[in-house]
């Protein structure tokens, strides 16, 4: 981890930061300011191998939410730097959310969407660049919504011919996928392939 006084992070700089490995975290929500995160070892749930939960499974196949993509960016950002009872407290603070609400409108941060009757119930985040996709976070409010974003966001990057899903750290919940961690080294070599590759839209309008 990095810290320190830094020049004022744009989003030029944090684009280039991701292709070179580092993503930006705060303390708390309560800090506007941030640090550069580059894990020994990083938290990547391999496209190819992406195992969904048989009860899971059931449930997607049942589509009881309306899923979108990029409809709600905003929203999505702010309700997952929301304090829950599972979650009292995030590192999403309003420089995060200033940052990646301007890459959303440069077209390089996306969001995945469940809604049930008009109403946002969960989705999740996170930034493209070229074949790589990096997850930032999650939020459910209905039973397996953000999981359900997280398969179909998955079956997206997969159709659009995406290499790499970053998860940045593993966790539990994320293990259940396939999420594995990898030295930053091979990291580094497949974050290098991914980059070489097109320049992938992850929306059609992108």
């Amino acid at each position: 981890m990095a810290r320190g006084s830094s020049p004022p992070i744009t989003p030029d700089l944090l684009l280039r930061a991701y292709a070179s490995g580092l993503f930006p975290m705060a303390d708390s929500a309560d800090d506007p300011d941030l640090f550069w995160v580059e894990p020994e070892f990083r938290g990547i749930l391999p496209l190819d191998s992406f195992h969904i939960p048989r009860r899971l499974a059931r449930t997607v196949r049942q589509a009881p939410y309306e899923i979108r993509f990029d409809s709600a960016f905003d929203e999505v950002v702010a309700a997952c730097a929301e304090s829950v009872e599972n979650r009292p407290s995030t590192w999403i603070n309003s420089t995060i959310t200033e940052l990646y609400g301007s890459l959303h409108r440069l077209g390089h941060a996306h969001s995945v969407e469940a809604w049930l009757d008009g109403k946002l119930v969960g989705g999740l985040y996170g930034v493209s660049l070229r074949r790589a996709f990096f997850g930032e976070s999650m939020f459910s409010r209905a039973t397996d919504a953000s999981k359900i974003c997280l398969v179909h966001l998955v079956e997206r990057l997969r159709d659009r011919g995406f290499v790499l899903l970053d998860t940045q750290f593993t966790t539990a919940h994320l293990k259940r996928f396939g999420t594995i961690d990898i030295p930053r080294d091979e990291y580094s070599d497949m974050l290098a392939d991914a980059l070489e590759g097109p320049n992938l839209a992850f929306c059609d309008q992108l």
